[in-house]
């Protein structure tokens, strides 16, 4: 199923693909799998905000890889997804907003020309599109799945970069967290016995005290079992690998 939302900002037209995909809403699974940079769409009328389709399919864009693993995620566990629509670089799904991060202007020292200068009220209006929605979408999914299940978990799934900022990143794929090792800690498990699988325990980003906007405002803060996890984007880059 796909939620579109239109209403008040005129940032999206009837061209413009939907907001929010969600699949497998009546997946019967006690999980709700979230994918917050899943695509590297930006809205017509932004004009690509003023980039080449090469940087758009750069890592700063989405996370590439990561909505094939979610979309196959949902159909072997049989749990619902929720995917954003939108690239990181319209509005960041996964930052609260008003964050230096949540819109901005240079990533990886790329300079984003459309992102320069950002008014309040252009933030508001890529807010009321984009953000809002994705997160109204998630909160209905969990609502519906604890009509059914007490505790259901919320799994975040995102990929990594091979380097940043010059820095080679050994880890295959890596589960982030903070204060709750019901998830986490049997999973670390479970993917250390992996032979060749390099696996790592909050890195090369750290959910401790600073974990995403979605699973601090959907998981943590109600007590939802979760976990973040992020898999190295070469290694999905290709359907062998997303299998894997």
């Amino acid at each position: 199923m796909n939620v579109a939302s239109r209403s008040g900002s005129q940032l999206l037209t009837a061209a413009d693909p939907p907001v929010v995909q969600v699949i497998n809403g009546t997946g019967a699974a006690p999980v709700v799998l979230v994918c917050d940079h899943a695509s590297n769409s930006v809205p017509i009328s932004l004009g690509a905000l003023g980039l080449g389709a090469g940087e758009l399919d750069h890592h700063i864009a989405w996370d590439d890889g990561a909505a094939a693993v979610t979309r196959r995620l949902s159909k072997r566990f049989d749990a619902p997804a929720v995917l954003a629509g939108y690239s990181r670089l319209v509005i960041d799904c996964n930052r609260k907003l008003g964050h230096k991060t949540s819109i901005v202007a240079v990533s990886d020292g790329i300079v984003i020309p459309g992102n320069t200068k950002i008014s309040k009220k252009e933030a508001t209006r890529r807010a009321d599109a984009v953000f809002h929605p994705y997160h109204d979408a998630i909160e209905r999914m969990i609502a519906g799945k604890r009509r059914k299940v007490r505790a259901p978990a919320v799994l975040a799934i995102h990929s990594f970069t091979p380097k940043m900022d010059g820095i080679t990143r050994p880890w295959h794929i890596s589960v982030l967290w903070d204060s709750d090792p019901r998830i986490p800690k049997p999973l670390l498990d479970s993917l250390g016995v992996h032979d060749g699988l390099i696996v790592g325990d909050n890195v090369p980003y750290s959910g401790r005290g600073q974990f995403g906007h979605t699973i601090e405002v959907h998981a943590l803060s109600s007590g939802l079992p979760n976990a973040m996890i992020e898999i190295r984007a070469d290694l999905v880059c290709d359907d062998a690998g997303i299998t894997r």
